[in-house]
């Protein structure tokens, strides 16, 4: 049987983020939200079968079960398969099928790995069923699929990495979704930033509900902070657009200093913690990854200091990711036995 592999990239979002959040983008007329693919990777394999058996297994969680037919896999109702059972009973095949998830992500870590897996899925999913669809169509069912089991709204930025590579602004506009490719060394950007855990999961549903809540309340200082993360994203867009990373470091600290007023969940003391840890062994600035509260904390240091900063972290009880930039896009691997036997 014919297996359909996708590995896919997750992201460190530098500047925009929680602005993906339709409609956070609409109420400060239109944004940019830029973010970096890196090689921390989701997998999603799916071998189509001959007969109705449905076998699932999600390696992170430890779990791996068997089914009968699609209406045995449907009636069960364990949490582990929330995210799986929505992608399936969106396509609904007739066929039985194999499915395996695995990511190198750290649960919670901040980095889009779950939105990284649901694209996954759509592209395995799409290619073997054979239906054809955009970008922009895969990026809106994964979207539809999250919120769907997070019973949440979900941005969208998350989604777009999966199938790019480099540093990438994605500009939100009444009605579209533009990607832009930035020209920027990645090889500059590799030898100053690290990323490292703080060995507390975050939960981006909870952090991004509560400001969109706050806006729909009318709540005036929320208003404020959105639309100084959109200015500050718009000043990062413009220094890359001229190939500038000199003021990183300052576009990092505005941010924290905009997100922190943003949400009283955006930090936590571990991550106050690495801050502190990070800053004292010569670190330039911090960029809380994701809707924070937890999860990776992405720091900045000149090349000639990063490994002393990453030496510090552990030894405070951290841990750093291997990380690098994902230099060219990933695409569907399809591997067909009855070819390599007739080769």
């Amino acid at each position: 049987m014919k297996t359909y592999i996708k590995k896919s990239p997750t992201r460190v979002d530098f500047t925009g983020g929680t602005l993906d959040c339709w409609p956070l983008y609409l109420m400060v007329d239109q944004a940019v939200t830029i973010n970096l693919c890196i090689d921390i990777l989701t997998h999603a394999e799916l071998k189509v079968r001959g007969d109705s058996k449905i076998r699932i297994d999600i390696s992170d969680l430890n779990y791996q079960k068997d089914f009968s037919n699609l209406s045995d896999f449907e009636a069960c109702k364990d949490s582990e398969l929330d995210l799986i059972r929505a992608h399936v009973l969106y396509w609904r095949p007739e066929k039985g099928f194999e499915v395996l998830t695995k990511s190198q992500s750290p649960v919670g870590g901040g980095l889009g790995g779950s939105s990284s897996l649901s694209m996954g899925l759509v592209e395995v999913f799409s290619e073997a069923f054979g239906h054809p669809m955009s970008d922009l169509e895969k990026v809106a069912l994964s979207r539809d699929v999250e919120a769907q089991v997070l019973k949440k709204p979900t941005g969208t930025q998350d989604y777009f990495p999966a199938n790019l590579s480099g540093l990438n602004a994605i500009h939100y506009i009444p009605g579209s979704m533009n990607v832009e490719s930035l020209p920027v060394s990645l090889e500059d950007i590799e030898k100053s930033l690290s990323l490292v855990y703080t060995g507390r999961p975050h939960h981006s549903g909870i952090n991004n509900w509560s400001v969109i809540r706050n806006i729909f309340d009318g709540d005036k200082e929320t208003l404020k902070c959105l639309a100084e993360i959109k200015e500050i994203s718009e000043d990062f867009y413009k220094d890359v657009k001229s190939g500038n990373l000199s003021g990183i470091s300052e576009i990092f600290q505005r941010e924290l200093s905009a997100r922190k007023r943003l949400s009283g969940h955006f930090t936590s003391p571990e991550i106050d913690r690495l801050t502190d840890v990070s800053l004292r062994a010569g670190a330039q600035a911090v960029k809380i990854c994701g809707a924070g509260g937890g999860g990776c904390v992405a720091v900045w240091s000149s090349p000639q200091q990063k490994g002393d900063v990453e030496e510090a972290c552990r030894k405070e009880g951290f841990q750093t990711l291997s990380m690098r930039p994902v230099y060219s896009p990933f695409k569907v691997d399809i591997q067909d036995p009855s070819l390599q036997s007739n080769s």
